[in-house]
């Protein structure tokens, strides 16, 4: 099922959170396997993903460069690195190390004291401590019995905030009920990163296959290729559903083909 599709000038890696609940190892070999130009690794409380030397190890095996890498911020990663600027600085640290260029991170929970109210100046020191851009990504409001509830400071939506760089995610979008096409083509050279996934308005983070959803992800992309952005697409999506790996591995050889189709137009 490998492409032989040349790699686009626009690199398309996979996000090892689409192979989840299947391992690190797991997304380097689909990665080689289907023709995908590196892996954006999400560091978890999987060991693999937290060790710059395994992670070498799997980018040297199955020839797949590690293209960005994805700071432990979620909520279920609360445990991993212990405080929040140890994760990022970790993470930055990991990056440079295995010759990663971005960071995605994303923003600050209200709660995080200290940390959220210095989110914006200690990003940049970080980034040029370690020489790798931190994007940070777009999320979306929570509600909580219809009403929002303010999970993020200062907000979640980094567009208006003052961050130098900026990853763009369709299903978080989706959520949040923006237009990703409008939104990218406004964030200019702030964009750095880009998750391709779909979504709907349903308020559940889906995940879904690019043409699934409702966001323009087509035209997004070739805006991106027109334009001649110099960042990553990185395919984001939940094959968790999937059954069995024949429909996974079929599912992320369809979203490379949506991705060199509309970058390459």
């Amino acid at each position: 099922m490998a492409s032989d599709s040349s790699a686009a000038v626009i690199p398309v890696a996979l996000s090892s959170a689409s192979v989840y609940p299947l391992a690190v190892h797991d997304a380097f070999a689909l990665a080689q396997d289907l023709g995908y130009d590196g892996v954006e690794v999400m560091v978890t409380n999987n060991h693999v993903s937290q060790s710059p030397e395994m992670l070498t190890v799997l980018s040297e095996r199955y020839e797949q460069p590690i293209l960005a890498i994805h700071a432990p911020t979620l909520l279920l990663t609360q445990q991993v690195w212990g405080k929040a600027w140890t994760k990022i600085e970790m993470s930055a640290a990991m990056a440079a190390e295995v010759g990663a260029s971005t960071v995605v991170t994303h923003p600050p929970f209200r709660w995080q004291t200290g940390y959220a109210e210095e989110f914006a100046e200690g990003i940049l020191r970080v980034s040029a401590e370690y020489g790798v851009e931190i994007a940070v990504e777009n999320m979306y409001p929570w509600k909580v019995r219809g009403r929002e509830a303010k999970a993020y400071l200062p907000h979640w939506n980094p567009v208006p905030e003052p961050y130098g760089a900026v990853t763009w995610d369709f299903s978080h979008a989706a959520i949040a009920g923006m237009d990703s096409f409008e939104e990218i083509r406004g964030l200019g050279s702030r964009l750095a990163h880009v998750h391709l996934t779909d979504g709907t308005p349903n308020g559940r983070d889906e995940h879904l296959l690019p043409g699934q959803g409702q966001q323009r992800c087509a035209e997004a992309l070739a805006f991106l290729a027109e334009s001649e952005w110099k960042g990553v697409v990185a395919v984001e999506v939940s094959t968790r559903k999937a059954r069995g790996a024949g429909e996974r591995e079929q599912w992320l050889a369809d979203t490379l083909a949506f991705a060199r189709e509309h970058l390459d137009s």
